[in-house]
């Protein structure tokens, strides 16, 4: 096994058990392993029998067409994903069931039944129309967590105009960088959002990317709100830009949903890569729609009276998947929120939790270690009796931050589901399903029905330790990089034939459970973020005073994962406290506040082997405080041991 396999090998035992509580059986969505049986009998079945509980306009006449690296998934089968989530569920009593509730930071409130969501999303679409998007043209969409956000990107899809959520923390540049791979017609963005008490200038930020943007025609801003609009300037250029409020205004409310092909463009979603630009992941229409719709119904165990609240942000897949396409599809009730869990308390959420009556949470271990720190005492002031089902994504989740959410948040008696998937895979993979697993606190489990999964070497031998692959294609997954084909392949295919490598390495207990250990690669997992070191790395060259600079991961109690930098300075230049907290804020303008570093050191040269290449590995062993692995490949092993030294020796 490889260096990186043989790594993962170090992981705690853990033996605690939690069989499904009784109570989660009686009504469960699935209360047996009758669909691992169908789905191990006949893979290709028992995802036809998912589709089948869409709304198609045209069937389709094969189910699968494989050709490694490519699947195409219902084949000839013709579908809308608004219409899914929108109008099929209103000749019913779901017409006038609430589909999504919304709270703001300031505590503002709207709520949507599927009716009304269906008239505001159908007025969005003829106004895109209005402005020239045609099926086929890409849309920006970089707003805050408001019901605008669903909203447009349910537009969207009703006229075929794939999207492109950029995260409304991303800085100018980065919003730029997304609307030029993708070549954007039109930016949905607002005027502004909240944080923390605080505004972010949203429109501001557009106006910065804007210019150097040549594909983008309009821009449709989104008033957050009078008191935030007084609070900020809102510069709105003559025939580019439009308020929302004046285009919905005179649209109507009734707009077709344009027949799409299975295999058609659904959205972009850009994602951090090591190479130092950002991934477009490409997810199309019909088996998209098909696994998450699938698995938010039994993963989630969702009930037709539930109260779900997933906790991302619509600029991440989870928000997308777990927001958006898959809860509305079932005819859920969400839930949104806006801003930060710990504003203006550290109770906000179960505050929210309680006044809402939240059935089912999800969300990240980043957010949940974060509760541990701030103490029980929050979630104790309120009456969290509701919840009845709890989940976590985003990352591994250690074992005793799975047993404080279990017991001080769930009270003891809700079943947790750690889930593992990625931007790439578009939907759940690897999970318990709540009334019928046994959990173990820190393990993802075992694969979805239908998903198959195994350990390789790097040889492709199957062992119990070593790099996690899925060796059959699945109804969500990712169809190439958008405009990059080969990076698509070298990327995710080129380490096995036919067997896609998701980077991730795991390992297997003596049950066969699946535990996830984290990346192989350089890309870091801060805060339930996944950041390419190159990006960050790129960023701190770009300073004046920077001449060479390597990003690698620490541990952190909170976000899994801080960001340590390594940086080289050019000649003449004198590190010091205040250049520090300028490389921080320079990281920041370049990327956005997630990417801040959390240490920066001054190295004189940095480890590399005599073939040039940076020795993140042993940069890695310098930030954490371990012992030096082995350093003869170094072509100066005094380089590192230097950086040792300085940064404050090591431990046993």
């Amino acid at each position: 096994m490889s260096e990186a396999g043989a790594a993962l090998d170090v992981l705690l035992t853990e033996e605690r058990r939690f069989p499904p509580p009784e109570h989660s059986r009686k009504g469960a969505v699935v209360a047996d392993r009758g669909p691992y049986e169908r789905a191990e009998r006949d893979r290709l079945a028992f995802w036809e029998s998912w589709a089948e509980e869409l709304d198609w306009f045209e069937g389709w006449h094969t189910v699968l067409e494989w050709e490694p690296p490519h699947a195409k998934w219902f084949v000839g089968g013709r579908l809308n994903a608004a219409h899914n989530c929108l109008d099929r569920h209103l000749e019913g009593p779901r017409r006038d069931k609430p589909a999504l509730i919304w709270e703001g930071e300031p505590g503002d409130t709207r709520s949507f039944t599927y009716a009304e969501l269906h008239a505001e999303v159908s007025r969005l679409a003829n106004a895109l129309k209005g402005l020239g998007v045609q099926k086929g043209d890409r849309v920006a969409i970089y707003l805050p967590m408001i019901p605008e956000a669903a909203i447009a990107m349910l537009a969207c899809a009703r006229i075929g105009a794939p999207h492109s959520v950029v995260f409304g923390g991303f800085s100018p540049e980065a919003l730029a960088d997304r609307i030029n791979d993708a070549q954007a017609r039109v930016l949905v963005t607002a005027d502004g959002g909240y944080r923390r008490g605080g505004v972010v200038p949203l429109k501001l930020n557009s106006d910065k990317a804007l210019e150097a943007c040549p594909s983008l025609e309009s821009v449709v801003v989104v008033e957050r709100g009078e008191e935030l609009s007084r609070g900020i300037e809102v510069p709105m250029t003559a025939g580019r830009d439009h308020f929302y409020s004046d285009l919905v205004a005179e649209a109507s409310s009734e707009c077709p949903a344009e027949p799409m092909d299975s295999e058609d463009l659904l959205y972009i979603l850009y994602t951090s890569g090591t190479t130092g630009t950002p991934k477009g992941v490409v997810h199309t229409t019909g088996g998209y729609l098909t696994q998450v719709s699938a698995t938010t119904k039994c993963v989630f165990d969702l009930r037709e009276d539930d109260v779900y609240w997933c906790t991302a942000d619509v600029g991440w897949v989870t928000g997308h998947s777990y927001i958006v396409y898959g809860p509305l599809a079932n005819g859920a009730t969400v839930l949104m929120y806006e801003g930060a869990p710990d504003w203006p308390r550290n109770d906000r959420f179960w505050d929210i939790c309680a006044r809402y009556g939240v059935t089912v949470f999800y969300t990240a271990p980043t957010a949940i270690r974060a509760f541990m720190k701030w103490g029980e005492r929050w979630p104790a002031k309120h009456d969290l009796s509701r919840l009845r089902l709890l989940g976590t994504v985003g990352e591994p989740i250690n074992p005793e931050a799975w047993m404080w959410y279990h017991r001080v948040v769930g009270g003891g008696r809700c079943p947790i589901v750690d889930t593992w998937w990625q931007t790439e895979t578009g939907a759940i993979m690897i999970t318990p399903l709540p009334a019928v697993t046994t959990t173990r606190p820190g393990s993802a489990t075992e694969p979805f029905p239908g998903i198959r999964a195994t350990l390789l070497d790097d040889d492709g031998n199957e062992v119990n330790a070593g790099f996690l692959a899925i060796t059959e294609p699945w109804p969500s997954m990712m169809r190439t990089i958008y405009g990059d084909e080969q990076r698509y392949r070298d990327t995710y295919w080129s380490k096995w034939d036919g067997i896609y490598f998701p980077g991730d390495g795991a390992k297997y207990d003596n049950d066969g459970y699946l535990w996830i250990l984290g990346r192989v690669d350089d890309v870091l997992n801060v805060a339930g973020h996944r950041i390419g070191t190159m990006e960050v790395e790129s960023a701190l060259v770009d300073h004046e005073a920077v001449v060479e600079a390597a990003v690698v991961g620490k541990t952190h109690d909170v976000k899994g994962q801080a960001i340590a930098a390594f940086v080289t300075l050019r000649e003449g230049v004198d590190g010091s406290q205040a250049l520090e907290g300028r490389l921080r804020e320079h990281v920041v303008q370049k990327i956005g506040a997630i990417a801040r570093p959390e240490i920066v050191v001054f190295a004189a040269d940095l480890p590399k082997t005599r073939s040039g290449k940076i020795m993140r590995r042993l940069l890695k062993d310098v930030a954490e405080g371990h012992r030096l692995g082995d350093t003869t490949t170094l072509a100066d092993p005094a380089v590192v041991e230097a950086l040792q030294m300085k940064y404050g020796g090591e431990e046993d």
